[in-house]
């Protein structure tokens, strides 16, 4: 499915680096590890946000390292797993920016089906292990679609929440995209800039002034 998101996604995955990945995840396997989420997930984001549907990109890190938790996108969990902090916490400023009531779900493929591409720089993490498949070769990949993006496609949003995003600043085009960065999400850092960030509204208004249909948040 993902080598029909864009011809060039055939190049990424090709590359050496994602060779290398996929026999650093078969030893991993080999080795009894668990890796979360499944691996018929781990390009699920882009499964569901078609490249010439993306509107939206929001970028996290690795995904969450909990059993029931990962299924492919960005900052989601599973419809009935308990929310985590950083997602309610985007509930919050999504209630307080655009007086949407949090969502007793953290399910957020609604979003990608309206063209929020959640993309996680690293697609795969090991159980309780937060970080353990950071530069294995998925930032080669993940930074590939963002250029890919970047290029190919004009009025684009990203949303860069938290240091670790921010430096795909450098990956972005801001004359022909809208870039807007904030805190992260989670409670450690939320208060530090991403209150009050309104990226969900300003978002839309940037949508709608370059004639693209707003996301229903």
């Amino acid at each position: 499915m993902i080598a029909n998101w864009h011809k060039e996604v055939k190049i990424l995955l090709a590359t050496q680096a994602m060779v290398d990945l996929k026999s650093f995840l078969r030893q991993q396997k080999q080795a009894k590890k668990i890796i979360f989420p499944d691996s018929k997930n781990w390009f699920r984001a882009f499964e569901i946000t078609p490249f010439d549907k993306v509107k939206v990109v929001i970028i996290g890190q690795d995904p969450y390292h909990q059993p029931g938790q990962a299924h492919g996108l960005s900052f989601s969990v599973a419809n009935g797993v308990e929310i985590p902090p950083s997602l309610k916490n985007i509930y919050q400023e999504l209630h307080a920016d655009l007086s949407i009531p949090p969502s007793s779900s953290g399910d957020l493929s609604h979003w990608a089906e309206q063209g929020v591409l959640l993309l996680n720089s690293v697609l795969t993490v090991e159980k309780n292990t937060p970080g353990a498949h950071v530069k294995m070769g998925w930032e080669v990949f993940t930074d590939g679609i963002i250029s890919l993006l970047n290029s190919e496609k004009q009025n684009l949003v990203f949303l860069l929440w938290g240091a670790y995003a921010h430096k795909k600043n450098a990956l972005i085009n801001q004359n022909k995209h809208l870039v807007l960065t904030s805190a992260h999400p989670s409670p450690l850092s939320a208060n530090k800039g991403f209150f009050g960030c309104r990226h969900f509204s300003k978002t839309n208004a940037y949508l709608q002034k370059h004639k693209q249909t707003k996301i229903n948040w």
